[in-house]
């Protein structure tokens, strides 16, 4: 009977092993499959996570090649010039204060050489203020040339009619100081012309009477 006992538990004991390594191997598998279903739920939240920053990376990129399409087109409008600009009455006042400074500038340049009532270093010192008159005459005209030329210029209307009346001021200037400079060497040839000729009548009172 003791026999029969001590074969039963080790009977039970070596049956228990075995349902141990099972139970072991089930809970693994258990754990495996929730740690497979976290994978699944990350990768998942992941791919929705990755799906709308593509979606918003996409409407970015749609609204910055729109937004550029209407930046290219409204700068391309910049380079065109409006009829209001083309027509704006200062520009023919520019253009004709050009060809007042050239035309006054020429006569007077030629009238005080042949007086006769400067000297060398008078009249050189002179071609240079014409000279430097004429350069600066000249940048304002091209500066109105690229002004009111398309394809040369991005300006809205409102720029370009400013730039036009900056030009305008300064051209007026310049003809006001040429005209200034012009009547001051006429006074001093007028005045030299006035002392020669007292010169010449004392001269000739004098012979007349020596």
């Amino acid at each position: 009977m003791k026999k029969l006992s001590i074969f039963f538990w080790l009977f039970l004991l070596g049956s228990n092993c075995p349902l141990k390594a099972q139970t072991a191997e089930v809970t693994q598998l258990i754990l495996n499959i929730e740690k497979l279903s976290e994978l699944r739920k990350i990768l998942n939240e992941l791919k929705a996570g990755y799906e709308i920053v593509f979606k918003g990376y996409n409407t970015i990129k749609d609204l910055s090649e729109g937004n550029f399409k209407l930046h290219e087109a409204f700068l391309d409008g910049l380079l065109q010039v409006s009829p209001a600009v083309k027509n704006y009455s200062r520009v023919k006042d520019i253009i004709q204060a050009q060809l007042a400074i050239a035309r006054e500038l020429g006569q007077a340049h030629q009238r005080f050489k042949a007086s006769g009532q400067f000297s060398q270093d008078e009249l050189t010192y002179i071609g240079k203020v014409y000279d430097q008159l004429t350069t600066s005459s000249l940048k304002n005209l091209d500066a109105l040339t690229t002004v009111l030329t398309a394809k040369k210029l991005r300006a809205s209307d409102d720029e370009r009619l400013r730039a036009i009346d900056k030009l305008h001021e300064e051209i007026t200037d310049q003809l006001s100081f040429l005209r200034h400079f012009n009547g001051s060497a006429s006074v001093l040839q007028a005045q030299r012309e006035n002392e020669l000729s007292d010169a010449l009548m004392l001269k000739e009172l004098y012979e007349l009477n020596p």
